[in-house]
């Protein structure tokens, strides 16, 4: 008789807590790891990992699958990527609570912050939920590949308790606020693992109005800092242009929700385009928040946040063109049979002047800050490399040598236009990123941007680049998986993951890490009512395991399905 479900033999351990490489076995029974060390029982099913990394399953904070979790047993890309659970209902936006008059303002503001078809929307949401809890009833009605947790969306609570009102940015009454105080303990005691807001400008519907949250007073955000208080439960995940009225006086107003709450509180941080260090006074604020014992962490990403431009995609630098317009919504091989027409290129060439002053093509034409992706996918490109600077080497327009590049791989070819973390034209500020102990690795927005950006695949590039290839400042193996798996757990609250050890959930990965890479995002169009999105795989995951069953063997499904929605911790086991 077999004594446990599985065993993973004479693999190289990282425990997820940032302990040393170590040879072992890895034994696992009823979904939980029961030993680690030198196994003498044998396993119903057994993997051999000689000379493969075997690590926790990947933790990912920040995605945004509110919508595809409701329809889809398989959260990926995430999970081609090691991720065994992911965090969704960032940045303020989600379905829930929500009245049946606003399902459509919610999928605007989905569609406009998010970047997913309002078309898959409408057709792939079921809206059997009112409350939060309702909503995550029907989550947990639905078996997948990774397990989920949701969060408390400002933009959805704000429309749900005030209307038209909360909508157009009117301020909260004394009533308003007390509604949403009581509903926030009710979604924290339901089982969300958070609450979160947006303070951008960034983030606007699909008709450009701003995010219902963007301008909430401080007394409305204390009053849902109450509300967490009085669950005893939740974190705080926050996105802002602290410019309310300034940075220290954004950042005071979130000290105070931490003080308020009790409750742990993570906020975007990046390298903004405009600036090379600004990003550094705001890690310093939190830096001295966490001194004074205020868990605040900023939440950093491993590589340049950026758009990619293709004819497949959003974006392309021609989009504003009045000549592409003619072909924009036609399918891929007529769009590239009509660019390949010399005299339809003329016309595209003819309108680059006059263009200049529009803003989306202003952005999409910067071609000194724009660069071929390549597969695999070169996120840290030299600057050379710009297409300006190729163009200027070969005596060519850099329109015209953009516009080539586009039709290769039949028109398949994505160009790479970074607008955070790249202002030096490296990702030396990732790295010091990386390092600082008041930072936690997310930003990934899995499930999102599904035509323009393609980050969930952040943690297979945190272990190869920053891990293995970079000619610089790289970091120990193990930090890194420590990075990806007890820290991100940790800033959330899932003390049963993350890390190898007895008692833990068997969340667990077998890694090629010789092998291991990022591919270039493609094209799928799989999302409800054939809407498209990017989807990246990557190789070298040997297995992927998710409470003992194994999901994933060498990229592909096996037809496991034991993820599940996780509540909070207060919350009563799904």
């Amino acid at each position: 008789m077999a004594e446990f479900d599985l065993v993973i033999r004479g693999g190289n351990v990282a425990d997820g807590l940032g302990g040393a490489l170590r040879e072992a076995d890895v034994a696992v029974k009823d979904g939980k790891i029961a030993a680690v060390g030198k196994i003498a029982g044998k396993g119903k099913e057994e993997i051999a990992a000689k000379g493969l990394l075997v690590t926790p399953g990947f933790v990912d904070i920040h995605t945004h699958y509110d919508g595809q979790a409701t329809w889809d047993a398989r959260m990926q890309p995430s999970s081609w990527h090691g991720v065994t659970t992911v965090v969704m209902g960032n940045c303020g936006v989600g379905f829930a609570p929500v009245r049946e008059t606003d399902h459509s303002r919610l999928i605007e503001l989905m569609e406009g912050v998010e970047d997913i078809p309002g078309a898959a929307l409408h057709e792939g949401l079921k809206w059997n939920w009112e409350s939060f809890g309702d909503y995550l009833d029907a989550l947990g009605q639905k078996a997948r590949d990774i397990d989920v947790c949701a969060q408390l969306p400002h933009g959805a609570l704000r429309v749900y308790v005030m209307g038209e009102r909360g909508a157009k940015l009117e301020p909260a009454n004394e009533k308003d606020i007390a509604q949403m105080r009581a509903l926030t303990a009710e979604a924290m005691r339901a089982g969300a693992l958070g609450f979160t807001t947006s303070r951008t400008l960034n983030h606007r519907t699909v008709k450009g109005d701003p995010t219902p949250s963007l301008r909430a007073t401080h007394e409305e955000l204390m009053g849902i800092a109450r509300g967490m208080k009085d669950a005893g439960a939740g974190v705080f995940e926050l996105i802002s242009d602290f410019d309310n009225p300034d940075p220290i006086t954004e950042f005071g107003m979130i000290r105070g929700l931490v003080q308020e709450s009790g409750r742990p509180l993570s906020l975007s941080l990046a390298q903004a385009g405009k600036s090379a260090d600004g990003w550094k006074a705001l890690l310093g604020m939190i830096e001295a928040a966490s001194k004074d014992g205020l868990p605040i962490r900023g939440q950093v990403a491993p590589r340049p946040i950026g758009l990619l431009l293709g004819l497949q995609g959003t974006l392309n630098p021609f989009i504003a063109h009045e000549a592409f317009a003619a072909i924009k919504d036609k399918p891929l091989a007529e769009k590239v049979a009509a660019m390949r027409d010399p005299m339809f290129r003329a016309r595209i060439m003819a309108e680059n002047d006059a263009k200049q002053t529009h803003p989306l093509a202003r952005r999409v034409m910067q071609f000194d800050q724009i660069y071929p992706l390549g597969n695999p996918p070169n996120y840290e490109p030299p600057r050379e490399t710009a297409i300006a600077m190729q163009a200027e080497r070969m005596g060519r327009d850099a329109a015209e040598l953009a516009y080539d590049m586009l039709l290769e791989d039949e028109g398949r070819a994505f160009l790479f236009s970074p607008f955070a973390n790249y202002t030096n034209y490296n990702l030396d500020c990732c790295g010091e990123m990386i390092a600082h102990p008041d930072t936690v690795m997310g930003l990934g927005d899995g499930g999102a941007h599904v035509g323009i950006i393609s980050d969930a695949s952040y943690t297979t590039y945190l272990l190869t680049h920053w891990g293995r290839d970079r000619a610089h400042g790289r970091f120990d193996l193990p930090y890194l998986v420590k990075r990806l798996t007890s820290d991100t757990a940790r800033a959330v609250g899932l003390m049963d993951r993350g890390s190898l050890a007895p008692g833990m959930k068997a969340d667990i990965n077998v890694i090629d890490f010789d092998r291991l890479r990022v591919n270039a995002p493609k094209m799928a169009f799989d999302l409800p009512a054939g809407g498209k999105r990017l989807l990246q795989d990557a190789n070298g995951y040997a297995a992927t395991i998710v409470s003992g069953a194994v999901t994933y063997r060498d990229g592909k499904e096996t037809g496991a399905l034991p993820g599940k929605l996780v509540r909070g911790h207060k919350a009563a086991p799904n």
